[in-house]
């Protein structure tokens, strides 16, 4: 099996040290991204580590397809325990970070500790060290520590200009936290390339609670690892394909999945928006003035958006932030939602939660539409300014004091695709370990459907629904570890990601498999069972459904690990 090679390095923020660790053995059973994260975290963060606490510990990772110079690898995962959430989670960000990231030489970097003051943390390639007799050398990493207290609050591309101007190295070197980061909260974004998003589960609060305002990452050590030629096919296919979401990104599923009425609206109250025709794909198409794309891909689906009328430019809206700012905010207009997405960016939080923050309490103050408070309430959550300092804590802490419901599963808030409608994405809401996040099965294409007719789902009930919950979920590990981008899926066939990875693709469902079983080991030391494999809403057959999706995972019918399935152990080694 191809797999990701370096060392792994170790930076302690509040001890200002580093050092590199061979983890070969990792490496061959775990590929890279986000499979390598996962298992370094079950064995090295404890399992009772406090998510805002120095225990707690980050772990970027790219994967082989980024030694690639195909379309789809233009992506890098990064890991730890979520405040939002307080269980395991990976998040991926796209951009153009993963190839600088690469030239580090390193596998992985863990980031722990926690540093009395405000820093930015420069990670370089290795360098050879003599040793005082001149006769011997060894290796070290060139890992420095910047103290930055003027860069207290400063938004992200204040804090990139700053990396530039000093440094040197542009914001596709950079991992970002915003002021939501530094004050952390709940569902702070990492930010890489200014304006891409390690999005969902708050990793940009646990880098806040490192008291670290950016990492950069740069050198000339990339390790070769040899891609099979297929990657070219799969690239020149990328290139010519005619596809909506080259013209109008994931915001091409909008009117579909509002005619199916499985688009959440004003809070989670209505299915459809009798709004859309002004935050359609074809409002942020016409609003989109040049072609964006990640690191090596031809697809180019990302959504460069200017207003002419108003100057405002942004990176999207994408589909799940049009969602959150537009209809289930009770928003008709782009432009308003082009702003929003704008602040999420700028000060460094996940689009998703932050959207359905503000919905809630215009749902609990009737404000629906209220496009100035909307903006506001933005800034408010990410500095903790008065009604703020609650809806950063995230909508499981807050509902009851607003007086709504909590839409939420495991805390994390959701995205669109309702699983009202669509029962089997509603079933991969509830089984996702991440929480209400759509990506980590990704069935949804399946129920409105966006693939062929044989492949597809009729959208009621769970029948014949648990195994490809379980299939989808194993595969996007491989995914989010490969990386590879999920919007692969159309060109990315199970033979050619045999070939790609040099490997069998049930071999790779099975390491998928292991790895959805560390993250569900982990969060079942912290407490987490088959209660928190909960929706806020009934669908058919829900309890059968899950009933079966433990059976087929082959764990116990309260969602819990079996014990000795990773050596029996009961918590994870405490920092020295």
């Amino acid at each position: 099996m191809k797999h990701v090679q370096g060392p792994l390095c170790t930076v302690d923020v509040g001890e200002r040290t580093s050092e590199t660790e061979d983890i070969d053995d990792v490496l061959e059973s775990f590929l890279g991204g986000r499979a390598l994260g996962t298992k370094l975290a079950h064995d090295r963060v404890p399992f009772d580590a406090d998510p805002l606490g120095a225990d707690n510990r980050l772990y970027f990772a790219t994967g082989p397809l980024q030694h690639s110079t195909m379309s789809f690898t233009g992506r890098m995962s990064a890991t730890g325990v979520s405040p939002l959430t307080d269980g395991l989670l990976s998040s991926n960000a796209g951009g153009f970070l993963s190839r600088n990231f690469t030239g580090t030489g390193y596998s992985a970097v863990e980031i722990t500790g926690a540093s009395d003051d405000l820093v930015i943390v420069h990670v370089r390639d290795e360098v050879d060290e003599s040793h005082s007799s001149g006769s011997e050398t060894e290796s070290r990493p060139r890992v420095e520590f910047e103290e930055v207290p003027d860069l207290e609050g400063a938004t992200v591309p204040e804090t990139c200009e700053y990396i530039e101007d000093e440094h040197g190295l542009e914001n596709d070197h950079t991992v970002v936290a915003g002021p939501a980061g530094e004050n952390q909260v709940r569902f702070a974004s990492m930010m890489t390339s200014k304006d891409r998003a390690f999005g969902r589960g708050g990793l940009g609060a646990v880098l806040g609670s490192k008291n670290v305002k950016a990492i950069t990452f740069d050198g000339d050590s990339t390790n070769e690892v040899e891609i099979p030629p297929v990657q070219m096919e799969i690239h020149g296919e990328a290139a010519q394909a005619e596809h909506p979401m080259k013209e109008s990104g994931t915001t091409s599923v909008t009117e579909y999945a509002n005619m199916v009425e499985a688009l959440p609206t004003r809070y989670f109250s209505e299915l459809s928006f009798d709004g859309i025709d002004g935050v359609n794909g074809d409002r942020v198409a016409e609003k989109k003035y040049k072609k964006g794309t990640c690191s090596a891909c031809a697809f180019a689906c990302k959504l460069p958006t200017r207003d002419e009328e108003t100057g405002l430019e942004t990176e999207g809206p994408e589909y799940e932030t049009l969602m959150a700012f537009g209809p289930n905010s009770g928003v008709d207009d782009i432009v308003d939602v082009m702003k929003s997405n704008k602040l999420c960016d700028e000060l460094g939080l996940d689009t998703i939660s932050a959207g359905d923050a503000v919905a809630a309490y215009l749902s609990s103050e009737d404000e629906f539409g209220n496009v100035d408070l909307i903006h506001d309430l933005v800034e408010k959550i990410a500095y903790r300014e008065g009604v703020g300092d609650t809806l950063a804590e995230g909508i499981d802490e807050f509902h009851d004091e607003l007086g709504v419901e909590n839409w939420t599963v495991k805390g994390m808030e959701f995205p669109a695709h309702d699983g009202r409608t669509l029962n089997g994405q509603g079933l991969a809401f509830a089984t996702s370990n991440r929480g209400a996040d759509h990506m980590y099965a990704e069935f949804y294409p399946y129920e409105y459907p966006l693939v062929d007719a044989d492949d597809a789902f009729d959208k009621d009930g769970l029948e014949n629904k648990p195994p490809k919950v379980i299939e989808l979920e194993n595969v996007n590990v491989i995914k989010d570890s490969g990386v590879l981008c999920k919007f692969s899926r159309d060109f990315v066939t199970p033979e050619r990601m045999e070939q790609l990875l040099d490997a069998d693709y049930e071999e790779l469902l099975e390491l998928g498999g292991e790895v959805v079983s560390l993250e569900r080991h982990f969060n079942n030391q912290r407490g987490f069972d088959r209660g928190d494999d909960a929706l806020p809403y009934e669908i058919p057959d829900f309890d059968q459904g899950l009933t079966e999706y433990y059976a087929e995972r082959g764990w116990n019918d309260d969602g819990t690990v079996p014990d000795g399935q990773f050596g029996g152990d009961t918590a994870a080694p405490a920092d020295d």
